[in-house]
């Protein structure tokens, strides 16, 4: 009999208008105090697409008529937990961000490409990385 090993797996949005991507601070969750994507878990039975939609809606009140598969990046290092994240990229997005989960995130501002903050959020420096390489996979 063998075990299965349970992982989690990160639903996340890069959002990008005139050379800038959103990026949220996080609040009273893990990774405080640092910038991420939007983003959350893939719960169950959830398409990617739909999660990714949702969590966007759900975080920063902004509609994606079309999200596109970005990349994945699988994260084993054994002293961060076993994550799959995967990034959809927002296309024809409507509205402008807001703060809408006010105990989740302090704020959501708008990052020139070359200009990111310092404190990203370390889950999603592969993501960010592979969306301005313009790769789609990363096994590490």
């Amino acid at each position: 009999m063998s075990e299965y090993q349970t992982f989690h797996v990160g639903i996340n949005v890069i959002v990008s208008r005139k050379g800038s991507i959103l990026l949220g601070k996080r609040k009273h969750v893990f990774g405080s105090g640092t910038w991420g994507l939007p983003g959350g878990h893939l719960e169950t039975r959830e398409t990617m697409v739909g999660a990714a939609s949702r969590e966007l809606r759900e975080e920063t009140g902004l509609i994606a008529k079309n999200l596109e598969f970005s990349s994945l990046f699988n994260n084993c290092k054994k002293n961060e937990g076993h994550y799959l994240q995967i990034a959809f990229t927002a296309k024809d997005v409507i509205g402008e961000p807001k703060v809408v989960e006010t105990d989740r995130c302090f704020e959501w501002r708008w990052f020139k490409l070359n200009k990111l903050p310092k404190e990203l959020f370390k889950p999603h420096i592969q993501l960010i990385e592979n969306y301005f390489s313009k790769r789609n996979f990363k096994d590490e």
